[in-house]
């Protein structure tokens, strides 16, 4: 094996393969930044880079590779003395961007590699159904950040990439398990998924709702508490806002595709968008949302803001879907952070994300839903003093067991104030 002369001066400190579902993300971390080509070779197909002035110290065959797109990752004879070339051998084509990215804390300089699933089929036509009845109220659920962008980072070393997914799967197993809801995941595993694709999957999904799951951190441990943000279609109003709003640059600085690091006009762009869009029901739906969410956070933790706070994020742009972003905890508080990594708080997390979000769709359920054909069929009885469930049977005709199975009531004791479901 041929190595470069260690008078090179850059050099290869790492490699991360990051698979997904659609795509693989290869990051090569370097002493400084890339100087590097690449081209591709078929029969077998097989992409290589060439990396100029850099050496060649790096064990290639100790690098984890989960990937089913890459078979093998290995060194190939340079073009000069002073360069390293790298081949990656693919099990299929691939379409591929190569970028750099500049030291973005936790991070050095760093090539990245996006490898997507080559679609060589013809686009489809799909001819548009007619809205179907009785199904599924749609929930997707987003986990923030991953991959290449862990998210904050607690004292105690603590990813909110991996504290969030585990809370996102929560939430989406109570979803799954209540009749009339389906769950959808943005991101199932480890890797980055676009801030602006994680709204276009909620909608390829038809989801009526989009809940992305975060974890806060500011720069001082002493702030604490969960939030419920929603988008503002100005700045953000308040300083923490502000900060949230920079967090997300930063995410599309360690996680994003080349676009936003070359498109310096993504904002004004992003912008203008907002500015065409008609949101009023969406926005409106989210905050009467997460004030039924906020309610529910707050019997199982403090609470950072008791309303629902505002800031421009690229996750809550969706036009035609109700979006919301549930900070859970700040993770730069240490006693938080702790929490945050205890796996019962996590499922009371994820409860009381469920409880707001039950809470709401019960009183406005999705026209074509089950739930909705089921609040048209259903009344309500708010129990007087003197009455009883046998005595509300008799008055509506209906047994005693389906009154108490349309409340999950366990006895027969009813209490005065009590509004019962009474079905037909």
């Amino acid at each position: 094996m041929f190595c470069a002369p260690l008078w090179a001066q850059n050099e290869m400190e790492g490699v991360r393969i990051w698979p997904s579902p659609t795509n693989t993300r290869v990051v090569f971390d370097l002493a400084e930044a890339p100087e590097y080509s690449y081209f591709t070779l078929r029969n077998p197909t097989r992409l290589v880079i060439d990396l100029a002035n850099t050496r060649q110290q790096l064990d290639l065959n100790q690098i984890q590779n989960d990937s089913d797109l890459i078979s093998r990752l290995r060194y190939s004879t340079p073009k000069d003395k002073q360069s390293v070339r790298i081949v990656l051998e693919l099990n299929q084509a691939a379409d591929t961007q190569i970028f750099s990215l500049p030291p973005t804390a936790p991070y050095g300089d760093r090539l990245v590699i996006d490898l997507g699933q080559h679609d060589q089929s013809p686009p489809q036509i799909v001819k548009q159904q007619a809205q179907a009845t009785n199904r599924d109220i749609i929930v997707a659920v987003d986990a923030g950040h991953g991959g290449e962008d862990p998210g904050s980072i607690g004292r105690a070393g603590s990813y909110e990439k991996n504290v969030v997914l585990s809370i996102a799967k929560m939430l989406a197993k109570r979803i799954d398990d209540t009749p009339g809801m389906k769950s959808v995941l943005i991101r199932t595993g480890d890797y980055y998924v676009d801030l602006n694709r994680r709204t276009e999957l909620a909608r390829r999904s038809k989801a009526d709702l989009l809940v992305s799951v975060h974890a806060d951190a500011y720069t001082t441990p002493q702030p604490s508490g969960a939030s419920v943000w929603v988008l503002s279609m100005r700045r953000a109003n308040s300083e923490l806002g502000r900060w949230l709003e920079n967090t997300e640059k930063h995410s599309q600085l360690l996680g994003g595709a080349a676009e936003v690091i070359q498109d310096t006009s993504s904002e004004r762009y992003l912008t203008q968008a907002l500015l065409d869009m008609s949101m009023d029901h969406s926005l409106s739906t989210s905050y009467e949302l997460s004030r039924d969410i906020l309610k529910e956070m707050g019997q199982i933790t403090k609470l950072h803001k008791k309303t629902p706070q505002a800031a421009s994020l690229a996750v809550l742009t969706s036009p035609d879907i109700p979006s919301i972003l549930v900070e859970t905890g700040f993770i730069s508080n240490p006693r938080e952070e702790k929490n945050l990594n205890w796996a019962t708080f996590r499922q009371n997390m994820a409860d009381a994300i469920f409880g707001g979000i039950q809470k709401h769709f019960k009183r406005r359920p999705p026209d074509g839903t089950l739930w909705a054909k089921l609040k048209r069929e259903n009344r309500t009885h708010k129990v007087s003093r003197g009455e009883s469930l046998s005595l509300l049977a008799q008055r509506y005709n209906v047994p005693v067991s389906r009154i108490k199975a349309a409340n999950n009531l366990e006895s027969d004791m009813v209490r005065i104030g009590q509004v019962l479901t009474i079905p037909n």
